[in-house]
């Protein structure tokens, strides 16, 4: 079947039948002619092929801004598409990334692991250790200090700490230190040094103990599932501003995963270490 091509005046014929190119010649005088035989018996009037052929005109417009709208669309989401894929993060961005998130991330974790640690040294067990005097400050000329900063100390057995000030008009106020402190030692001054007996724990503190060591490591963990949160939410960002697609992100979550798990293995045998301690006779 041949296809007919599509002009506006076939389209004016399809509106009003009676409309033919005749009918629509300008006169020497500049009107539109009605042939004769178009019109019988006044029913179709001048103003009404006029409308007609107005109405038909209108919708090839129409028509053909429809067709421009949805042609300009398409070019428009198809650019989008193709910009989009070249947003995409090559290899070594990627790696980049990770690089900067994850080093601030371990960085964190090992401070970590050091808070842990020295509050696991503050926790008194049966043996002399100069650590357990780590967390002991000394108001030092009007400022306070860490003394071991500012004085010596050592274990001369395994039940006795000594402490010797490198200035020893130093010696009131590091002694009224460590009995304002809460490591439950009574000092010992004897004008050149102050000595620290460590009395042997019953069972019954041993155990108390070992249940402040066991909230100490919680503490740490949480600490440590925090920075992993923080780092994920780093790559998150990065996904919502389009440098790394989703499956970037789930593969350097799961590798921050890994890294974690590693800390957590580290807290937890610090913890069996110092409850070895405590139990230790």
């Amino acid at each position: 079947m041949a296809l007919r091509s599509f002009s506006p005046a076939a389209s004016a014929r399809s509106v009003h039948p009676s409309l033919t190119a005749a009918s629509l010649l300008p006169s020497r005088t500049g009107s539109i002619i009605s042939a004769p035989g178009n019109i019988r018996g006044g029913n179709i009037s001048l103003g009404k092929h006029m409308s007609s052929l107005s109405s038909s005109s209108n919708y090839v417009r129409l028509q053909e801004g429809v067709n421009a709208f949805f042609s300009s669309l398409l070019v428009s989401r198809n650019s989008k598409r193709r910009a989009r894929v070249l947003r995409c993060a090559t290899i070594e961005e990627i790696e980049a990334e990770k690089s900067v998130i994850e080093k601030d991330a371990k960085e964190r974790m090992e401070k970590t692991i050091e808070t842990v640690r020295a509050s696991f040294n503050a926790v008194r067990t049966g043996r002399a250790n100069p650590s357990m005097l780590d967390r002991v400050e000394v108001e030092y000329y009007g400022s306070p200090v860490s003394l071991k900063s500012i004085a010596q100390i050592s274990t001369p057995d395994g039940s006795t700490l000594l402490v010797q000030p490198y200035d020893k008009s130093s010696l009131k106020a590091v002694e009224k230190a460590i009995v304002s402190s809460d490591i439950g030692l009574t000092p010992n001054n004897d004008g050149e040094v102050i000595r620290l007996s460590i009395p042997q724990l019953t069972s019954e503190r041993r155990k108390e103990l070992s249940k402040v060591v066991a909230k100490l490591t919680e503490e740490g963990k949480v600490a440590v599932r925090n920075i992993r949160r923080d780092a994920i939410k780093a790559y998150e960002k990065l996904e919502k501003e389009k440098k790394l697609s989703e499956d970037n992100v789930k593969d350097l979550s799961s590798d921050l995963q890994k890294v974690t798990d590693e800390y957590m293995k580290k807290i937890e045998t610090i913890q069996k270490q110092k409850e070895k301690e405590l139990l230790s006779v």
